[in-house]
């Protein structure tokens, strides 16, 4: 899918050079203070080297003091956060970044997103985003659930491509038009709701390649992703299933299986459309 040449077993690079670890650990829900700290700390502690929170999620403070309190060092470790509806615009959006900044309490971000693509809002947004990555207060910058319209309108305006757009992507929603064209213009895709709220266990195929390498229909799903060159958030706080979500590096699916997988796509979507939502 994406070009293998800037994929190894663990990274993707993205278009600046900048290397993202393929398996990253997603906070929604997770709550602010122990809960989230404990989750960030069990994850670091796992092999995990990325980090997912955003602005809404309300829990940068948790995820920074539980990457401070680790022995993994800042440099070590790739935190990704996002800018919110209600913040976008230049100004604003840089205001909200400075916000993100104090509450993760770091010199840097190392992958900044813009969450949603408000209307006549996200332009001006990424004009602030351009303007962190010049300043060298972001290493990347990118987008998240922005579909191909939305990718377009921002060309228009932009100096920069973005270099990550994070989408809902899982068996039963591939968005192969949207992703060729991220792949046909440089932009790397991270994966959101990878195994679906848990009903991947409730996928046949998945159950059935989970019994024959001895893994869970989620390491299943978890393994197409990074094959395919998706970077994978995969959302947990409890120590078993964090830790069992990183054991994905030890076995390989086939051709046949993976595309076997890729036939169970149904367009079929967990989350809100990006194409119409009202938040």
């Amino acid at each position: 899918m994406f070009n293998t040449d800037k994929i190894d077993s663990t990274n993707v690079v993205l278009a600046n050079g900048v290397k993202m670890p393929i398996l990253g650990l997603g906070v929604f829900k997770s709550k602010e203070g122990e809960e989230v700290k404990n989750a960030v700390q069990m994850a670091l502690n796992a092999g995990y080297r990325h980090i997912d929170t955003a602005s809404i999620y309300g829990n940068e403070v948790g995820v920074g003091e539980a990457i401070r309190n680790s022995l993994v060092t800042r440099e070590e470790i790739f935190i990704t956060t996002k800018l919110w509806n209600s913040d976008q615009g230049y100004d604003s959006a840089l205001k909200a970044f400075e916000t993100s900044l104090h509450k993760l309490n770091t010199e840097y971000i190392d992958l900044y997103l813009i969450h949603w693509a408000v209307k006549d809002k996200f332009n001006e947004s990424w004009r602030a985003l351009e303007k962190l990555l010049d300043e060298k207060m972001v290493k990347a910058i990118g987008v998240s659930n922005f579909m191909i319209p939305h990718l377009e309108q921002l060309k228009l305006t932009a100096r920069v491509t973005p270099m990550v757009n994070q989408i809902e992507y899982h068996p039963y929603l591939q968005s192969a038009t949207l992703v060729q064209y991220c792949v046909e213009h440089n932009i790397a895709i991270t994966a959101w709701s990878p195994i679906m709220r848990g009903k991947v266990d409730q996928v046949p195929l998945l159950v059935q390649l989970g019994e024959k390498y001895g893994k869970t229909p989620a390491q299943i799903a978890l393994r197409w992703n990074v094959q395919n060159g998706i970077i994978t958030i995969p959302k947990s706080v409890r120590k078993e299933r964090i830790e069992g979500n990183a054991q994905i590096f030890d076995f390989e699916l086939t051709k046949i299986e993976m595309s076997q997988i890729n036939a169970l796509d149904k367009d079929v979507r967990i989350g809100p459309d990006p194409l119409n939502f009202n938040f």
